[in-house]
């Protein structure tokens, strides 16, 4: 069983931006049956500010980490709370977990700074992090670094994990994800826009769109439908959009 098995949301009337984004605006309840759970949709549907609020009621850090993280400073997080954090209602099974991370792409550079700076005072904090600073290591490799470092048991909440991933690291990333998910150890909930994260098997994908937010079958979103349909025939869709 997942450790969040509920995630419920009143219909959002407080005067806030909230409440003219379609998927949240008329509230929610999602069941989490399965240990592995995309939110998937356009940008802007939502996804992103589903995840942060359910990661600060998690006590992680809104820029990114565990609860060890947690001063949300720097940039545009300092000072900064969820807005929806305080209307959502998270139900767990059996207890409520404290463990994990909350990984954002757009704020990784930002986190991998803050390491840098704890690593001045402790340098083997690097060691938790690929034996070096993230800084150090390409795009792709930091985010490996992270995700086969510090991944253990908890809950993992990730926005865009795929942002620094060749397609080859996507598939190294979902074996990560196997491995946690399959040993009870861990739960995951990935907002993404990858066609290939997405078909991993068993989990539980969500459509955020101006309808509100649905269960569907990766092979029922337009991210994989218009990804292979586009491979098929690409000459076609190039073809159109120059012409246009």
């Amino acid at each position: 069983m997942p450790f969040l098995s509920r995630i419920s949301l009143p219909s959002l009337q407080d005067g806030s931006y909230l409440q003219h984004i379609p998927s949240l605006s008329k509230g929610l309840h999602l069941t989490l049956k399965e240990n592995v759970t995309f939110f998937v949709g356009e940008n802007g549907s939502g996804k992103s500010t589903l995840l942060e609020g359910i990661a600060e009621q998690c006590g992680f850090a809104l820029r990114g980490g565990n609860r060890n993280h947690n001063l949300n400073t720097g940039h545009r997080f300092e000072g900064y709370e969820s807005p929806l954090a305080r209307h959502l209602q998270l139900g767990w099974t059996p207890r409520r977990i404290n463990e994990g991370f909350f990984m954002r792409a757009e704020s990784f550079f930002n986190f991998a700074s803050y390491i840098d700076e704890l690593a001045i005072d402790n340098p083997r904090i690097f060691q938790a992090y690929g034996g070096r600073s993230l800084h150090e290591q390409s795009h792709g490799e930091s985010f490996l670094s992270l995700f086969n470092n510090q991944f253990e048991s908890g809950i993992y909440i990730l926005d865009e994990p795929e942002a620094a991933l060749s397609p080859a690291r996507v598939l190294a990333f979902m074996s990560v994800i196997h491995e946690l998910e399959q040993s009870g150890r861990a739960q995951f909930l990935i907002a993404t826009h990858s066609p290939m994260l997405i078909c991993y098997p068993g989990a539980t994908i969500y459509q955020f769109d101006e309808d509100g937010v649905r269960e569907t079958s990766y092979e029922d979103t337009e991210h994989f439908y218009l990804t292979k349909s586009f491979l098929d025939n690409p000459k076609l869709y190039l073809r159109h959009l120059m012409e246009r």
